[in-house]
């Protein structure tokens, strides 16, 4: 018998054991979990008992983790977040394993490549060679997040913010992660989303957080407390002239004001659209992105 199943019914095991600890299974229904678990170890000559071989199965994780991360990936392409849009918060029933999945040296090997990548700023192949090892391990949060500064740096910010929560999803003590989510979310112009992003990984780093993941968490609630101020002032211009113009506040259909941002950061460009050269050469913003994207030392 493949070592595969065998590893699959230890996983198996432990989820069945588990749900009758947390007191997912009804008391009731424990013979009925104890019975299931027996066969399924006869019949797979597994031992629930032997620590080392669970271990080595599922790592540090759980089957239910392990499948939630997959349910988030099946559905990335159906589910891409939209921006401004609040769905791109985590919700209380994701899953939050404990800890990283095992690694794999093949992965590693690619993971390293899209690294040397990323240093010489070739993101296409950054994005492939990431994805060829997260193609090995699906719910590993390092080749997640760096996929997800590879996207950022290729101005796909969309797909940046979907891998940076699934890395917080798998690990949500990945701090890295978290700053990568904050950094997709601003630049999507959810900046409630980014200001509690940055929140998460100042709660995960501890002590008051790093200086980057505080920057990070400033910027975003300066920009939530401007949106609120101009919010108001738009409500008031529309109470004094109902047939007024619309202001330069949001853009129709929920958008995010793209020129708000640039204004905030740099300056705008012209006809209203963001003046993107004044954005990046703007030091707050370059440095922050420098350091999240390209620093060698903020890839693992």
């Amino acid at each position: 018998m493949a070592t595969s199943q065998k590893r699959l019914a230890l996983a198996i095991i432990d989820f069945l054991s588990k749900s009758l600890n947390d007191g997912t299974v009804a008391s009731e229904d424990t013979e009925s979990i104890e019975i299931a678990k027996s066969c399924i170890a006869d019949t797979f000559h597994v031992d629930p008992n032997d620590q080392a071989a669970l271990k080595d199965a599922i790592g540090d994780q759980s089957l239910l983790s392990i499948y939630g991360v997959y349910e988030k990936l099946k559905g990335k392409t159906s589910t891409a977040p939209m921006p401004g849009a609040s769905s791109t918060k985590p919700t209380k029933s994701t899953p939050k394993p404990s800890g990283p999945t095992p690694t794999n040296p093949e992965a590693e090997e690619f993971k390293s490549q899209g690294n040397k990548a990323m240093q010489q700023k070739d993101y296409p192949k950054a994005i492939d060679l990431y994805t060829k090892a997260i193609n090995l391990s699906p719910t590993n949060p390092i080749y997640l997040s760096n996929r997800a500064a590879a996207y950022s740096a290729s101005h796909k910010h969309a797909e940046a913010c979907a891998d940076a929560e699934l890395a917080t999803s798998a690990d949500p003590k990945y701090t890295k992660a978290w700053s990568r989510l904050g950094l997709a979310r601003f630049v999507l112009g959810d900046a409630k989303g980014s200001m509690e992003a940055y929140e998460k990984g100042i709660e995960y780093e501890g002590n008051g957080g790093s200086e980057a993941m505080k920057k990070g968490y400033k910027t975003a609630k300066e920009k939530v407390e401007e949106e609120e101020k101009e919010g108001g002032e738009d409500e008031m211009e529309r109470t004094a002239s109902p047939r007024g113009a619309g202001g330069a506040g949001s853009g129709g259909g929920g958008m995010p004001d793209l020129a708000g941002l640039a204004s905030m950061l740099g300056g705008g460009g012209g006809g209203g659209m963001p003046d993107l050269g004044a954005l990046m050469n703007n030091p707050m913003f370059a440095s922050m992105a420098q350091n999240m994207m390209s620093n060698p030392d903020a890839l693992q």
